[in-house]
């Protein structure tokens, strides 16, 4: 072996040495790599590299298991009774919106149903395009340019939504209805532009009930409903 053989032996043995003394050798008793995405999966925090898929439902109740499967007889339990037309149109638009709670529906009409009468009352076009269909925003307008014209103002209150229940439920085509029957308290008062009354009473409280239908397509993206369909009770 000449003199060049043998200093590039010694080189080789000498890097490797330095190479175990950092890198150091497998014992088998080493930690596991540190999982980022595990731990705080462990620790529900949320990971801000995961990107949501599009259109997940926010409010979607977690799936049930096949062993506790509700009945058909109990599917619409305090909402309608089974092989009722109510029942069957429930369960149609069922069939074309997994997503559909209709309890959920029913706390979101409630809501609704307080912002309209509340818009209307003041002359809130804005907010009743976003909650109307077109023509049942056109029969509102036609009533508050009517007002604005006599210079009148309406003042209501709400007191209390007594009962919300579901009448009616339909599907048709893409569309999916549902006939809400609203029974609440409310005081109201129209004035002229002195401030004299000319309808209600400031100090009493009326019964009213409304039946209200509210519509969406259920191929839409878009979660809300609008209400396409106004009646009254006297």
């Amino acid at each position: 072996m000449d003199i060049y053989t043998i200093i590039f032996l010694a080189l080789a043995v000498f890097i490797f040495l330095r190479l175990r003394n950092v890198l150091g050798q497998r014992t088998g008793n080493e930690r596991p790599p540190y999982d980022r995405t595990a731990r705080n999966v462990a620790q529900g925090a949320p990971d801000n590299n995961v990107v949501p898929i599009p259109g997940t439902v926010i409010d979607q109740a977690p799936l049930v298991p096949t062993a506790d499967v509700v009945p058909p007889s109990d599917r619409w339990k305090g909402l309608a009774e089974p092989g009722t037309p109510l029942a069957q149109g429930l369960d149609a638009i069922a069939a074309q919106d997994s997503s559909f709670d209709p309890q959920h529906f029913i706390s979101g009409a409630k809501g609704a149903y307080e912002m309209i009468v509340l818009a209307f009352a003041n002359g809130d076009r804005r907010s009743l395009k976003d909650l109307l269909s077109s023509e049942v925003y056109e029969s509102f307008e036609t009533v508050i340019k009517d007002r604005e014209k006599r210079e009148q103002k309406t003042e209501t209150r709400f007191v209390s939504i007594d009962k919300a229940e579901l009448v009616n439920a339909e599907a048709r085509d893409r569309a999916a209805q549902l006939t809400v029957r609203f029974v609440s308290q409310m005081i109201s008062v129209t004035r002229d532009k002195a401030g004299t009354i000319i309808d209600g009473n400031p100090d009493k409280v009326a019964d009213i009930t409304d039946v209200w239908t509210f519509a969406r397509d259920v191929t839409s993206r878009d979660p809300n409903w609008k209400l396409v369909g106004t009646g009254s009770v006297h």
